[in-house]
């Protein structure tokens, strides 16, 4: 996976027994990284750009400079933080297990390309970390049961789960607009009205569409080369729930529904 999209890997189901439902058996593929209206926003067109954007509380402001500012911390094996984040992740993952270094062929049962994660961070950041580990904390049996892959008829090749989740935090980014300096879709401008409310709202979306990929999975009945078909399919339909007009938080979004803690 390089930094902006690139290779992704398939994972062949093994049963290990109760600690872990597969076994990391790795071939390659390939794959893109993959409403309602605000009272407080209005469309403006720009000269230079065709999309409109929009118009911003300084709240919401506020909070999306935070939230990008996240966004623009690359992860990097020699600080500190970063490395204790990382032996969280393993530990949330796998409690019963003995991590025996942050560079270690046990990184592959977690769903990594190879043997030091590092490399696959380049294209979420250290913020995709930080989705996966608030991911782990808040809804622990469906992270679980993700990581397991424990529920629904799976499909013999099966995505890999950390490299899937980086790419969703990525495509998350760019379907909400986050790196422009407004937002220049309503999908966007109206997450930041959760946003505002909420400042763990990004780390919450993870989650919701960390859940609802693998459901469109299950229903598609798909396959590691049904990977790019799949994350589509998740786009349009987040973006349909969030622009439902009923939805005025997170909790609300049908797919929220899909997510056991």
């Amino acid at each position: 996976m390089d930094d902006r999209g690139g290779s992704f890997v398939a994972v062949r189901r093994i049963s290990q027994g109760p600690c872990h439902s597969s076994s990391a058996e790795i071939v390659a593929g390939s794959t893109a990284w993959l409403g309602r209206g605000l009272s407080c926003v209005c469309a403006q067109r720009r000269e230079s750009d065709a999309r409109p954007s929009f118009d911003l509380t300084s709240t919401q402001e506020e909070c999306l400079q935070r939230l990008q500012s996240r966004i623009d911390v690359p992860y990097d094996s020699s600080i500190p933080e970063h490395q204790d984040a990382l032996r969280a992740l393993w530990d949330a993952a796998f409690p019963e297990e003995k991590l025996h270094g942050l560079i270690s062929e046990q990184w592959k049962e977690m769903g990594w390309q190879g043997k030091d994660p590092s490399t696959d961070f380049r294209g979420g950041g250290f913020i995709s970390l930080e989705n996966l580990l608030y991911f782990a904390r808040n809804f622990p049996k469906s992270f679980q049961d993700l990581l397991r892959k424990q529920e629904g008829d799976r499909s013999v090749w099966e995505y890999p789960f950390a490299v899937a989740g980086v790419n969703i935090t990525f495509m998350l980014i760019q379907m909400l607009d986050l790196e422009a300096v407004k937002p220049r879709t309503l999908v966007g401008a109206t997450f930041l009205k959760f946003l505002a409310e909420n400042e763990s709202a990004f780390d919450l979306l993870y989650c919701i569409t960390f859940k609802l990929m693998d459901h469109q999975w299950l229903s598609m009945r798909a396959s590691y080369m049904d990977f790019n078909t799949v994350m589509k399919s998740t786009r349009r339909q987040l973006e349909k729930e969030l622009l439902l007009e009923e939805i005025t938080r997170l909790e609300d979004v049908p797919s929220y529904r899909l997510l056991s803690r």
